[in-house]
């Protein structure tokens, strides 16, 4: 019997915004994929650690206990290398189903939104295996959660946007903007913002020990880490 595919969301960082879907299925996976190529620098790997220990000693130790298959994700936007990427990783996981061992992909966020473990769960899904992504807390809505706003109300679109890339034509759209992984481009999308007088929040690494608030567009830095998000809202009239 072939093993089955879990692609698993861990949140955006507070390791007690894991769910409890998530948690079971980690506890009873016989092998743990993890995006990088050292796992337990993975901030996924270090997000469910996290969650384990508050849960007890034990916990934690039958999670680090776990056999863990390291999954290589490069940061880049080159086709050809993504493409190998994808492929080696898929094929990393299958040999592990085909063994009858149900693997659980970490992933940060919800593997829904611009998850790189899609690319991997197409292709284990298109090969006939057993795939299930599991929801976690996408990283806009913990964001809103710490900032204590709403995202949207009433009639008010919420468009999310890939701020790696065109930022300027997307700014214009009416409701709520969320810009994400803006961190190459932040000082690029701070004038953009400052140019339109926007109402912009930004939250860097949001559950993190290391998690920093900036309220107003003035005060985002132009530099800043790659899990960085901002909330653009229309201002009231």
């Amino acid at each position: 019997m072939k093993g089955k595919l879990y692609g698993a969301g861990v949140g955006p960082g507070d390791p007690e915004l894991l769910t409890l879907k998530t948690m079971r299925l980690i506890r009873e996976a016989e092998v743990i994929a993890v995006p990088g190529q050292e796992p337990t620098e993975s901030v996924a790997y270090k997000i469910v650690k996290e969650a384990c220990k508050l849960q007890g000693a034990e916990a934690e130790r039958q999670f680090t206990g776990k056999r863990f298959l390291p999954v290589t994700m490069p940061m880049t936007k080159d086709p050809v290398k993504l493409e190998q990427s994808h492929t080696e990783g898929a094929r990393l996981i299958q040999e592990q189903l085909d063994q009858g061992k149900d693997v659980v992909f970490l992933t940060l966020g919800d593997p829904a939104i611009y998850s790189t473990y899609l690319y991997v769960h197409r292709k284990i899904s298109a090969m006939g295996y057993e795939t299930e992504i599991v929801s976690g807390i996408p990283s806009f809505c913990a964001v809103a959660a710490r900032l204590n706003i709403g995202l949207v109300e009433r009639a008010e679109p919420l468009h999310v946007i890939p701020a790696t890339y065109q930022t300027e034509e997307a700014l214009q759209l009416d409701g709520t903007k969320v810009l994400m992984k803006a961190g190459k481009r932040m000082d690029k999308v701070k004038q953009e913002l400052l140019d339109m007088g926007a109402e912009a929040l930004m939250i860097e690494n949001c559950g993190m020990p290391d998690e920093k608030i900036y309220r107003s567009a003035e005060e985002i830095p132009e530099k800043a880490g790659y899990y960085s998000l901002i909330i653009v809202k229309d201002k009231k009239e």
